[in-house]
């Protein structure tokens, strides 16, 4: 059988990690980078990721002395009540990490490291300025490049979605922002901590001994009151919570929108999302990244056995089978996260109902051992 070609246009995690992992196998890929003078590598941004999908891409990108990965065992839950931060649910694993964070940057430059010494993966720095709508080329300087299967990792928003006529999603604007930013510190900060606020939650991921950042969600009418004090606010907010004069500095501050974007469907004839493009959740559950990974896996368990039949990507069943498999969870997970985040909010309406649930969830060790494992795992369907 001749070799089959995959396009995969956009070079973030998602695109990156994909283009890794297929290029095990016998396929020829493009990767489009676009032509930006700036890189994409120098990304300040942390992500945390399960254990399960650490031993993942470990294995599968010969990741034996990635040293830039922070093992966590546990992740401490604390709520705002009158004043008082009261810690009302610890998750933790006793033989295992609970979950590994790093920064973007430090694997996006692993990931390019590996591309470059894949002779089946071309990386091309060029634009891609149009697809066709039945999905089988892509055009390229009025050039047309055709393709067995085209793999759109361009973000949450993207002109090719509508090219292809692929916009129906389930989605909601929360009218807030994340405000991320590096932390230095010399306080003893080895384990993830998570503070549903008044003001929004704030999540406290350690990446190396003495670096941390945070991830604080606050809405759009706080953001821009506070915007020009954010670094002060957020000083006096981790010294307290923290109980530390230890905050050094504070740099690499950004704000990202956050908006719910559940795509309905996944694909059209041979060009399939992935990534943001499919799910844009709230970061609460940090569970973004684990999902797309997710994804990967699948997809690539589904071509493997695709091709192993003799089958072409392009006439067989594979973004049908990847869709039916795929959406039930990512979906779950991003209404699931949608409704947690609306039931820790400050809300003066529902709060006492709130602070007896959180107050007594300890009791509940099954809901504990239920979200470990979803967190871990994913949702077994």
């Amino acid at each position: 059988m001749k070799q089959q070609k995959i396009c995969i246009i956009g070079d973030g995690l998602a695109g990156l990690t994909t283009a890794a992992i297929l290029g095990k196998q016998n396929f020829s890929i493009d990767l489009y980078s676009g032509s930006k003078k700036k890189s994409k590598i120098s990304d300040n941004r942390t992500t945390a990721i399960s254990e399960s999908n650490f031993q993942y891409i470990k294995d599968n990108l010969n990741l034996l002395k990635a040293n830039f990965f922070w093992p966590c065992k546990k992740i401490n839950l604390f709520f705002e009540d009158k004043g008082k931060i009261i810690n009302f649910l610890n998750f933790d694993e006793k033989n295992k990490n609970f979950m590994y964070i790093f920064q973007n940057k430090d694997l996006k430059k692993k990931l390019n490291k590996r591309i470059n010494l894949k002779k089946n993966i071309k990386l091309i720095k060029k634009n891609v300025k149009d697809i066709n709508s039945e999905g089988s080329f892509i055009v390229l300087h009025k050039k047309k490049i055709f393709y067995d299967l085209i793999i759109l990792t361009t973000g949450g928003f993207s002109k090719f979605y509508s090219k292809i006529k692929v916009n129906r999603a389930i989605e909601k604007n929360y009218k807030e922002v994340a405000a991320t930013a590096v932390i230095k510190h010399n306080a003893n900060i080895e384990n993830a901590s998570q503070f549903f606020l008044k003001e929004g939650p704030l999540a406290i991921l350690p990446f190396k001994k003495f670096s941390f950042s945070t991830v604080w969600s606050v809405n759009n009418s706080y953001f821009k009151i506070n915007e020009k004090k954010l670094k002060e606010i957020l000083t006096e907010k981790l010294r307290k919570l923290l109980n530390t004069k230890n905050i050094k500095k504070i740099k690499n501050i950004e704000t990202f929108p956050i908006n719910l974007n559940l795509k309905t469907e996944y694909y059209k004839k041979n060009v399939l999302i992935l990534g943001d493009g499919l799910h844009m959740i709230h970061p609460i559950a940090g569970q973004g990244f684990n999902l797309v990974l997710r994804d990967i896996k699948k997809l690539a368990e589904l071509i493997v056995k695709t091709s192993k039949l003799g089958l072409l990507l392009k006439d067989s069943h594979l973004l049908k089978d990847f869709y039916n498999t795929r959406k039930p969870e990512n979906n779950l997970f991003g209404l699931g996260i949608n409704f947690t985040n609306f039931f820790l909010k400050d809300n003066k309406y529902f709060f006492g109902f709130k602070r007896i649930i959180l107050n007594n969830i300890k009791s509940f060790n099954f809901i504990k051992k239920a979200s470990q494992s979803m967190a871990d795992k994913g949702i077994l369907l």
